[in-house]
């Protein structure tokens, strides 16, 4: 194989790669926390969108237990950006064994 069509697929894999990154922060994901009383929305980047709480689990003597429901509808949303992200880079990378990070 010659070192010009090397590089041109390798440029070519850049963009795709680069395309596919921008389409995934647009890309948005949703999950929930205490049986759906917390909604939290993100993009596949981890960027926090929206944060639905329903009014009955607001308990002004009971912070703590809502920070907490918060915190894991957060988590699971980041978590549930990464693993798209991360299935969707692997399509295109076809299993090539790439450090995290490189992408």
């Amino acid at each position: 194989m010659n070192i010009q069509k090397m590089m041109k697929q390798a440029q070519k894999m850049q963009e795709q790669l680069a395309r596919a990154q921008e389409d995934l922060a647009a890309k948005t994901v949703e999950a929930s926390a205490a049986g759906g009383k917390v909604t939290v929305v993100a993009t596949c980047a981890g960027d926090i969108v929206s944060i639905k709480i329903a009014k009955e689990v607001v308990d002004p003597e009971d912070v703590e237990f809502l920070e907490e429901m918060v915190l894991t509808g957060v988590k699971a949303a980041i978590a549930k950006g990464r693993e798209e992200s991360q299935q969707e880079m692997g399509k295109l990378t076809g299993g090539m064994g790439l450090p995290p990070g490189l992408l």
